[in-house]
This record gives structure tokens, C-alpha cells and sequence, in this order.
């Protein structure tokens, strides 16, 4: 397959600006930049998927080059339905550290800051020298804007398609940059600097975008409740970046692999293949996470990821370290518990039980574990044996409810 027929059997490609641009992607040699403001020090899973567009590119001969918009950043591109609160420059800057250092140690980029192009133009000279080449009325009439005409928009959000017009302008003509590459939201922005290249220079630019990678509701990928996975290791663990990918729903996981990995073709129909006959062993999420964990943080994370998945929720938890436990149940309930202490009393004092009469009918039953093992009598009293490190220890109440209990 060429580079495009690649990229369009992935379902990479929504939309191109010109069919031109087909056989010059599959020929190498373009520079072309994609974009990210800086509202985090981390970029997030939700990036991924349009900064690997850019790492495929690169194998293919094109040089890329990541915008980190710290000038932009302290606009905001328009939301389809609010606002973004405005941040502060002393964050913008903090941010656009952490992303450089990601951007580079990650995907291998050039790192650029439109700040340092837009910083020193007066307002006079933005109106008379790009302002003037927008009509009111082809700026309203994108996707962006026009969600946003019900509920009202300022006019610093407004202005922000053609700031970005302005950059791929700047872009243009000092680094050779014919391309930009983003998620499909960007595309009005990214027409109009096409536009602002063609009125100001009479050359011509092109612009890619990719279907935003959702699940089968049509919610952004990435997001849990409104929660960002981050790429930053130390924001988001790879044991929870694991969970997420492994826990992901079957009807979209190919989909996934086509759009998340390097995978080839004749592998992931392969793997399609043995997912549909046998969903249960979650071959094609465990591909996922290895595939995703290896290329952002490395093999050894993405083992040791895998490790604690396997062992955390199983007898083999004792082989784990409570730091590592810790931080992998950092959200169940905690309660302090002391050695020699009646389980009993412990179930009911920390309402992991509503009485001592049901906590010896959950024990006799066989519900109540500690550490993942069965406790089989209603006398069981919790000795510094039970302790994983003299630490903490693990009470599971049934088949889902866990509570970690610190050593007092």
C-alpha cells in the first residue's frame, strides 16, 4: 500500500484540502506542522492518535514540525458550546516546558512557539495585514463558529482562526511548511489559513484531518468522565493507562489497533480474526496496551504495567510492593486497622459491613478476602503476617468492592 491507501484503510483521513496533495504524501519529502495549545504541561491519550499521524508521516520521509500555541493558548480556540476560562502567562509557560520535553523525548519533533512571532505585532498591523483578508461572513459560516452564534462568542475567541491562519502563513514562508495535519475540529481553522497563504502569497498549502477517535457513543477518546489519561507517566501511570486499554469495548478494539498503532495490515486482520472467535482472552486489548504502553514510556513499564494488572487481582499480589499497590488502588477506600485486631470488628467499624451479623454471613459465604485469599473463619483475627511490607493489606468484600487498610 502507499502512504495514503495506509492512512484511508486505518480511517485516518476525513479530509483533504486537494487531491494533489495524495501524490505528494505518498512521495515524501513535505514539511508540514501540527498543532497543540498549551492548557497542560502533558499532552493526553486524546492527542495521540492525531501525533501519530504525524510520527507515520515521518517515517515516510516528511519532516513535521509541533506549533505549541503560547500565544493562542492565552485565547483559546472556541468550544462548540462555552467559553475556555482564560489562563494565566506564568502557566502558559510552565506548560509549554512540559509539552516541548514530551514533544521531543516522545514523537522526536521540532518544537516551535507561535508566541514568538505574534508577540511583537501591533494591533494595527494585525488588522491591516491579515484582518483585512477575512470576510465576516466566510468566518461565520464555520463549524466552530457558527455552534457558538446561538449562545454568544467573544470576540478574542473570534479572532482565533485567524491567528492560527497566521501561523501556517508564518510557517509557510520561513520553514517551507506546504502542510498542516490535525483532528477534524481544526478544520475550519486550517481552510482559512490555506486561504490567508493563497490571497497574501498566490501559492498554495494543503490541510489533512482525521475523524476524532471516539467510542461507539461519540465520546472523545481519552476521556473518562470528563478526566484526561495523560501521557506524562507521572500524571497518569502506565498501570491505569493499561486498565483504561484492556477495559476497552470489543465492537470499537480493531478499530483502535488500526488507528493507535504501527501494526500492519495482514497482523491486524489476523488478530481480528482470533478476537472474534474467542473476545473473552482480550488478545486484541492486551496488543493495544502493549503497542501504546512500549511507545510512550517503554517495554519495561508496559511489563511491569502488565504484571500488576495480572497480580493485583489475584493470589500472586503478595509478589507486588505496597508502594506499587498503593498507587494502583489510589482510589478505593482506606481505613487504619491494627495488628491483632477481630476481622469482624474491622468489617464493621470501617463499614466495609453494616453489622457483625452480616459480616459473619459474608465470611461464612466466602465473600469477605484478605489479599486476595478467602478468610474461612468468623474468628480471624488480623496478624502482621497478613501485612504485605508490615504495611497495608487488602479486604475484598464480594467479587468488586476493595478497601486498603493501613498498618497503625
Amino acid at each position: 500500500m502507499t502512504v495514503y491507501e495506509d492512512l484511508v484503510w486505518r480511517g485516518l483521513v476525513q479530509d483533504i484540502s486537494d487531491e494533489e496533495l495524495i501524490e505528494k504524501l505518498n512521495k515524501g519529502g513535505l514539511t508540514f506542522y501540527i498543532g497543540t495549545d498549551p492548557t497542560a504541561d502533558s499532552m493526553h491519550i486524546g492527542h495521540y492518535s492525531s501525533f501519530l499521524i504525524s510520527k507515520r508521516l515521518a517515517r515516510a520521509g516528511h519532516h513535521p514540525i509541533l506549533l505549541v500555541g503560547g500565544a493562542t493558548g492565552l485565547i483559546g480556540d472556541p468550544k462548540p458550546t462555552s467559553e475556555r476560562p482564560i489562563i494565566s502567562k506564568e502557566e502558559v509557560v510552565k506548560n509549554i516546558i512540559g509539552l516541548k520535553k514530551q514533544a521531543e523525548s516522545i514523537f522526536g519533533f521540532e518544537v516551535v512557539d507561535n508566541y514568538e512571532w505574534i508577540k511583537d505585532i501591533h494591533v494595527i498591523d494585525f488588522l491591516r495585514d491579515y484582518g483585512k483578508y477575512f470576510n465576516i461572513n466566510y468566518m461565520l459560516a464555520k463549524d466552530k463558529v457558527k455552534s457558538r452564534i446561538e449562545t454568544g462568542i467573544t470576540f478574542a475567541e473570534f479572532s482565533y482562526m485567524i491567528l492560527q491562519a497566521l501561523d501556517f502563513l508564518h510557517l509557510f514562508k520561513t520553514k517551507n511548511c506546504v502542510l498542516q495535519v490535525a483532528g477534524s475540529d481544526q478544520w475550519g481553522n486550517i481552510t482559512a489559513g490555506i486561504e490567508l497563504i493563497r490571497k497574501k502569497l498566490d501559492q498554495t498549502a494543503y490541510g489533512m484531518v482525521m475523524p476524532l477517535v471516539t467510542d461507539s457513543n461519540g465520546v472523545k477518546f481519552g476521556k473518562t468522565e470528563g478526566n484526561a489519561l495523560w501521557l506524562d507517566k507521572n500524571k497518569t501511570s502506565s498501570y491505569e493507562l493499561y486498565q483504561f486499554l484492556i477495559n476497552l469495548e470489543d465492537s470499537m478494539i480493531i478499530d483502535y489497533l488500526k488507528k493507535l498503532t504501527f501494526i500492519e495490515k495482514e497482523e491486524i486482520e489476523s488478530i481480528e480474526v482470533r478476537h472474534k472467535k474467542n473476545p473473552e482472552l482480550r488478545e486484541a486489548h492486551k496488543r493495544l496496551a502493549k503497542e501504546i504502553i512500549t511507545d510512550l514510556h517503554g517495554v519495561d513499564e508496559f511489563e511491569h504495567a502488565k504484571l500488576m494488572s495480572e497480580s493485583l487481582f489475584s493470589k500472586d499480589i503478595t509478589k507486588l510492593s505496597a508502594e506499587d499497590i498503593i498507587a494502583s488502588l489510589k482510589d478505593i477506600p482506606t481505613f487504619e486497622v491494627k495488628e491483632n485486631s477481630l476481622l469482624i470488628d474491622l468489617l464493621v467499624d470501617n463499614s466495609i459491613c453494616s453489622s457483625k451479623r452480616e459480616a459473619r454471613e459474608m465470611i461464612n459465604s466466602g465473600a469477605i478476602s484478605i489479599n486476595n485469599c478467602k478468610v474461612n473463619s468468623v474468628e480471624k483475627k488480623v496478624m502482621i503476617e497478613d501485612f504485605i511490607e508490615n504495611k497495608i493489606i487488602i479486604v475484598k468484600k464480594g467479587k468488586k468492592k476493595y478497601y486498603l487498610g493501613f498498618y497503625k
